[in-house]
């Protein structure tokens, strides 16, 4: 008797974040550490614009988003997604027909709808920043339309989340749309919170979609060079004086036209910026950090098994993008160990995150083969430094495209790299992309990227000469091309370079 085969269930999964003011439906390719966006989509909705006066979600807000949930739920029955998750939050928690609301919903969208807490949406809002930054230390808060959720988190422990009615809709809903009712408003309700009390001098991290769109109108005026939301960061003193700007600006509609900002987040901004300038001047953090990771992010977070939850999301990201792009998976592996063992007999000192952006690099090494030599250089800078993951800061981003520009281009004067993004990194952060890429460039020609050649090289080093040692068995490999980016590499370390084998 032969036994049909279930069918394997699509390991894609999706998220359907009702919120006050948007409705969302994002899919990812698979439940991991490192997520990757298959499909991502909005209605604004603005379900909670009348919930502070009236208690109700807008007729017209409901059904236009019953309809966005339509087309959702139609657009994960074509993409076959595995896994589907529903959550809600404050306009419906607060509205008296936001119970009716979420039947009718669940009917559309055929799963369950988690309508979260407030507390519990503050806490997946910290997950979603744990899952996003690397060892995150401050303070999480998480503007959406309805509601602002506050929550201290150091490293990967969390306190407890508060959550307050001063969603940009909320607020300007509350205030009547008068900026100084709203200022008032503002002001008492973040008298004495105590996440906020813990942050002076850490950093506090802004999630939500208006306060990204406040960092999108500072990148465009400070001509920042990357165009990437999560991981940018402001100094505290210099955001302070921008979100009053804003407000001004907000509140004059001197902003109506900027193209960069949607034309249903305009309204809002003057509101957003109004919370942030309170924040920065009640608690007094050191620095802004935006992070794009929010609650969606930490609900699939909060799911993964601890030994998931406990790995790296960076390197996550760059072993996906190894096994996708590279020649050899485990030539970059092999190449970790290799880069190891001559940072170890040149004696370069590294700290943690030294270490470990290091590894990331090698694991990104190949990435770009590809692409035309003329421009492998170029194109996987842009890859790298514009990628779509998290757990690095703007900084790392651009050593580690530095690092691989260095290897694909050489280290000549007559090729540098783009200088907006030499800038972004320290002269010391420089030099050691620098020596990175010399390094690749050497392990690349040896081995063709492919594993089990950089095992069988050896280094060895009296102080003033560095010699690379080959098993006899790779002796048809050795060449003078070979030997001169090796003496380049290791000029680099101060030494002079031989070859030998042994």
């Amino acid at each position: 008797m032969v036994t049909a085969k279930r069918p394997r269930r699509d390991p894609s999964v999706a998220v359907i974040d009702i919120g006050s003011n948007s409705v969302r439906l994002v899919v990812y390719q698979a439940m991991a550490r490192s997520l990757v966006t298959l499909f991502n989509e909005k209605s604004s909705c603005g379900l909670g614009r009348e919930v502070q006066s009236t208690g109700l979600l807008a007729d017209d807000a409901v059904e236009k988003a019953l309809s966005a949930l339509k087309r959702f739920r139609a657009l994960i029955r074509v993409m076959k997604v595995g896994e589907v998750h529903a959550i809600a939050t404050a306009a419906c928690r607060d509205a008296s027909n936001g119970p009716d609301f979420i039947a009718r919903a669940e009917r559309i969208c055929g799963a369950s709808i988690q309508v979260l807490s407030g507390e519990r949406e503050a806490r997946l809002s910290a997950l979603g920043v744990v899952a996003g930054v690397h060892q995150p230390d401050g303070v999480v808060g998480d503007l959406g339309g309805g509601s602002l959720e506050l929550i201290d988190v150091r490293r990967g422990r969390l306190g407890k989340g508060v959550t307050l009615p001063l969603g940009t809709l909320a607020l300007q809903d509350a205030s009547q749309k008068s900026l100084k009712r709203a200022q008032r408003i503002v002001s008492e309700a973040l008298l004495n919170v105590e996440p906020l009390m813990a942050v002076r001098g850490r950093t506090f991290y802004a999630v939500g979609g208006t306060w990204r769109a406040l960092a999108r109108l500072h990148i465009i005026q400070s001509e920042y060079p990357l165009k990437v939301m999560h991981g940018y960061s402001i100094p505290a003193n210099e955001a302070l004086g921008f979100v009053r700007r804003v407000r001004r600006y907000a509140a004059a509609n001197v902003l109506a036209d900027v193209e960069a900002i949607a034309d249903a987040r305009r309204p809002l901004l003057s509101y957003a910026a109004l919370v942030m300038e309170h924040i920065i001047r009640i608690a007094q953090p050191k620095t802004i950090v935006f992070s794009t990771f929010g609650v969606r992010e930490g609900l699939l977070y909060e799911l993964l098994p601890a030994e998931e939850r406990a790995k790296d999301g960076l390197a996550c990201a760059a072993q996906n993008l190894n096994l996708l792009l590279s020649r050899s998976a485990l030539h970059a592996e092999e190449l970790i160990d290799w880069s190891d063992r001559f940072m170890r007999v040149t004696k370069q000192q590294e700290d943690a995150e030294e270490r470990r952006l290091r590894r990331v690099a090698c694991l990104l090494s190949d990435i770009g083969w590809r692409g035309h030599p003329d421009y492998r250089g170029e194109q996987t800078l842009n890859l790298i430094v514009n990628g779509n993951f998290g757990g690095v800061s703007h900084q790392g981003r651009a050593f580690l495209a530095l690092a691989v520009f260095y290897r694909y281009a050489g280290l000549s004067a007559e090729n540098p790299p783009p200088e907006k993004v030499r800038a972004m990194v320290t002269p010391a952060m420089d030099e050691r992309a620098r020596l990175l890429g010399a390094a690749f460039r050497v392990a690349h020609l040896i081995s063709a990227a492919r594993p089990g050649v950089l095992p069988a090289t050896h280094f060895s080093s009296d102080g003033s000469k560095l010699t690379l040692l080959f098993d006899h068995k790779l002796v048809d490999l050795v060449a003078d091309r070979v030997g001169s980016r090796f003496k380049q590499l290791a000029r680099l370390v101060g030494c002079s370079g031989a070859i030998v084998l042994r």
